[in-house]
């Protein structure tokens, strides 16, 4: 998809939305939808899309996907609507140059700034399986679709890993670029290595995969993309990132995106799109979606532990594990430590305690943020936005469900999606996502929840589905993807330490960051823990990158 800025009076349709009834185009499909259905009518569309139309009654009808693959971004601006597909573009177009103080705090939490908001003061995001209606003067952004789990009580194993394995390969055969110049993303998972092997079968020629590794220990899974490629005849291509690489890399990155973003993946995903497009491939399938729709994050499996106390007896719990475990003196006992912590957590309501572990809270935002930052921001908000994301998910769900659903929105839209969405787009390639196909979508909502998380095993069923045409390595394997080790390399690499340094001190310059803490990440923690702390240093300079480009004269206040 292409950026650009578009007029309110401006139809606009991208992406692959599709329509049961036949029309003569996709604007004229969105026309006939909306004219039966109304502001709904997105519901009925299967894809992945944006779109803008523009009323008959004077409005503007605006819409994105079940996961926002395509981004549109709003503004209601001198009494008219104005959009376009990238926040920066339409901050340009009307002349807009607040930043926000509250989207960079939730950017350090998230490490990406969560729709509805953006960067820039009074413009908008439209948040997944969200519409936007304008009429008469008056903005209405609402959910046209929410997930609703409908789990087969009798659930066939044979029918059901057929009817999968059937839409899986119409997803892949669909998403086929015109000029044949297809590629895929492999890094040895479940996911890409399912894309590849159909990607063969959907072509009838070796499917052309690209891999990216790292020359550190414990990070490189390399071994996992060859035994895939190996085992699906596939026209395999490797690259190494190099420190230098990064070096060159992060400025133009952090840069493109229109506003900051901080997952660590995006600079690998960036040089594997790049090969594939000086090889002369216009479009990559990627993996992404598999985990969220088929219960593959280790985090289901431990909070399915954590709710097993909620299951018991509250007599049981105050009476006797609370005086036991929660005691000052008993709780300390060597043996009881691990159930004390267990209870602390435990006690903490979803979907709270999926944060348990927050980058920002362990570190302790008064030492690492500015009193005057604090202070110009709601702390509370990254938390508020999820619990009020959590109270309009599906409650009639199971636990497993209701954190899918989570996913959907944090992980997926918000985070990985945009992460290879934006790199793709600079390396000048186009993108799809087989595995958030929505009949894929549709197909896992009835999935029983044990065939998603098995006891603790993870994405049973998609597995077993699966077994005999994944090679047995992968099934087994576990999740790794392109994770990067920035923490260690800047510590050993005299340019990237530079590069990080100069970019975390800009950040102090900016009123954002405390100059004391900064100091002892670059000086010492890093160096302690360079895989942990290496994580806050890449968002910091991430952040900073970004400023550069789109706001250099940005300071606090």
């Amino acid at each position: 998809m292409h950026n650009h800025t578009l007029a309110p009076d401006t139809p606009f349709a991208a992406g692959t939305a599709r329509f049961a009834a036949p029309a003569e185009d996709a604007m004229n499909a969105w026309q006939q939808a909306y004219a039966t259905h109304g502001a709904r009518c997105a519901a009925d569309a299967v894809g992945e899309f944006a779109v803008a139309l523009a009323l008959p009654s004077g409005g503007t009808y605006l819409a994105v996907d079940r996961f926002a693959v395509h981004s549109l971004c709003y503004a209601v601006h001198d009494g008219q609507l104005h959009f376009a597909t990238r926040a920066d573009e339409l901050a340009r177009l009307l002349g807009i140059r607040e930043i926000d103080p509250q989207a960079i705090f939730n950017y350090l939490f998230h490490h990406c700034i969560p729709s509805p908001r953006t960067i820039y003061a009074g413009i908008y995001r439209l948040p997944p399986a969200h519409y936007a209606l304008f009429e008469n003067g008056q903005l209405t952004v609402a959910p046209y679709w929410t997930a609703h789990f409908d789990e087969l009580r009798q659930p066939s194993f044979d029918e059901l890993r057929d009817e999968f394995r059937s839409i899986l390969r119409t997803a892949v055969k669909e998403r086929l670029a015109a000029d044949g110049q297809t590629a895929c993303f492999l890094s040895g998972g479940t996911d890409s290595s399912t894309v590849c092997g159909l990607l063969g079968e959907a072509t009838g020629k070796p499917a052309a995969s690209y891999s990216i590794g790292f020359e550190a220990e414990g990070y490189d899974e390399m071994a996992y993309a060859r035994i895939a490629a190996k085992a699906y005849g596939a026209d395999h291509h490797e690259y190494y990132v190099t420190p230098a690489d990064l070096v060159k890399a992060i400025p133009d990155v952090a840069a493109h995106y229109d506003q900051p973003f901080g997952n660590s993946s995006a600079v690998p995903a960036f040089y594997c799109a790049s090969k594939a497009r000086a090889d002369g491939y216009t479009r990559m399938l990627a993996g992404d979606g598999g985990d969220e729709l088929f219960g593959g994050n280790t985090r289901y499996a431990k909070e399915r532990v954590f709710h097993v106390y909620s299951q018991i007896p509250s007599p049981l719990r105050a009476g006797v594990l609370h005086p036991l475990f929660m005691n000052p003196v008993t709780g300390n006992i060597p043996l009881l430590k691990k159930g004390t912590s267990y209870i602390r957590q435990a006690r903490v309501p979803m979907p709270d305690r999926m944060q348990s572990y927050n980058l920002l809270d362990r570190l302790g935002m008064a030492e690492v943020l500015t009193p005057a930052f604090l202070a110009a921001v709601n702390t509370q908000g990254p938390r508020e936005h999820q619990r009020a994301t959590w109270a309009a998910g599906p409650h009639d769900a199971s636990l497993v469900n209701q954190m899918l659903a989570f996913d959907w929105r944090y992980t997926l839209a918000e985070n990985d999606l945009p992460k290879v969405v934006g790199t793709t787009a600079l390396a000048g390639v186009d993108v799809s996502f087989p595995l958030l196909d929505t009949r894929l979508l549709d197909f896992s909502l009835k999935l029983p929840t044990h065939y998603k998380l098995k006891g603790l095993k993870l994405r049973w069923f998609f597995k077993e589905a699966l077994r005999g045409f994944l090679p047995d390595e992968i099934l087994t394997k576990k999740k790794h993807g392109f994770g990067l080790p920035f923490g260690p390399w800047a510590v050993k690499d005299a340019a990237l330490n530079a590069l990080a340094t100069e970019s975390l001190r800009g950040i102090v310059a900016r009123g954002i960051v405390r100059a004391d803490f900064v100091e002892r990440l670059l000086t010492q923690r890093l160096k302690e823990h360079a895989g942990y702390y290496g994580e806050m240093v890449w968002i910091l300079m991430m952040l900073e990158q970004w400023l550069r480009r789109h706001a250099p004269d940005y300071r606090l206040g």
